[in-house]
């Protein structure tokens, strides 16, 4: 289980403590920053919170055989960032009331903010339930704040690679994360089955407020559900694209395929009729261009190195003095001009034809 931003393990308590009694082990890791003083929290970047969340799992995933990965708050985020990486390792993730991102404005200023002011005054919880203890910094670290900003277009980019069982569950009076962020999500990822659960008499920290009984009943369902199969892992996106891929190249081929036994022509003889329409086709071997100066002295080259060399091997009598060689080279000069001459300045000569 995951604690959110500023916050510490006490704020998932009763939560972890719940489904510990029903048999399960329970991982709380407090991140980096947490749990000392709020300005630790200027000092650590996203990468540090995912780095202890992903310690965790590997230690408890050498202990247990199937293992579910909780988020509460801007844990959810970091609960979808290992799913995104780890997906295949991960039984099944449960979000409450999980952020990806925040529309209002002030959070806007935050980067600008964070340069000047180290913190910004906290907030005292937000719990329907009177009494609840506070669990976390009295006070909001505008460096940390940034980071949970970047967390935030990271998660929220590589939503499509989210695709094992989960349980999405928010609270429709959240003053802290609203509630958009969970149907983003359920919107986003390729969950095939997802468990949606809501919860209407509890504010943002669920887990000490008066739905948590219910919290803990849908976890604990959640999980015995995915473990007997009910609620299976969903198709990969490069699955789903290799499947469309196929499905289209089938559609293809099936249009071209016709059943209908009154058409005049089968399948099998518009494979035997011609290739090309006969008015688009260009013959090869085009007619030769008129010749030139040049052309002619290739075809004097030609005829008049044959003569030469078929008079110097009959008679004998080699005028040059250098054998048949001068008429052999005319002809082969002559016969190399002219198909240079008699090519189309269009011809492509290159590897290919681009269709």
């Amino acid at each position: 289980m995951i604690h959110g931003f500023t916050g510490s393990p006490a704020s998932v308590k009763p939560w972890a403590l719940a489904m510990h009694e029903k048999g399960l082990s329970v991982y709380v890791p407090t991140l980096a920053g947490h749990g000392t003083h709020w300005s630790d929290l200027n000092k650590v970047k996203w990468e540090d919170w995912y780095q202890d969340i992903e310690s965790e799992f590997l230690e408890l995933a050498k202990h247990c055989d199937q293992v579910f990965v909780a988020g509460f708050s801007v844990g959810g985020a970091l609960a979808l960032r290992l799913s995104q990486i780890r997906g295949s390792e991960i039984a099944g993730t449960i979000l409450l009331n999980a952020s990806i991102y925040d529309e209002r404005n002030r959070f806007k200023l935050v980067p600008a903010l964070s340069l000047i002011l180290p913190s910004i005054p906290g907030g005292s919880g937000d719990v329907a339930k009177p009494g609840a203890r506070k669990h976390g910094y009295d006070r909001i670290p505008l460096r940390g704040l940034n980071q949970v900003k970047k967390l935030w277009r990271t998660v929220e980019r590589d939503l499509y690679l989210v695709d094992l069982p989960l349980m999405v569950a928010y609270s429709l009076n959240d003053h802290v994360v609203h509630p958009v962020c969970s149907e983003t999500i359920i919107d986003n990822v390729y969950s095939s089955d997802i468990r949606e659960v809501v919860f209407e008499r509890s504010f943002h920290n669920v887990a000490l407020d008066h739905d948590a009984e219910l919290l803990n009943e849908e976890t604990m369902a959640f999980v015995l559900d995915v473990i007997s199969g009910e609620l299976p892992r969903g198709e990969s996106i490069f699955e789903s694209d290799e499947r469309e891929l196929i499905d289209a190249e089938f559609e293809s081929i099936v249009s071209g395929l016709s059943l209908d036994q009154s058409a005049p022509t089968t399948y099998l003889d518009e494979l035997d009729a011609p290739r090309y329409d006969a008015e688009g086709f260009t013959k090869p071997n085009p007619v030769l261009p008129a010749p030139d100066q040049i052309s002619r002295f290739a075809l004097l080259g030609i005829v008049g190195g044959a003569l030469f060399t078929l008079f110097e091997m009959f008679t004998g009598i080699d005028p040059l003095g250098m054998g048949p060689w001068p008429g052999v080279l005319g002809f082969i000069g002559g016969v190399a001009t002219y198909i240079w001459r008699s090519a189309r300045a269009e011809d492509d000569f290159g590897d290919g034809v681009e269709l």
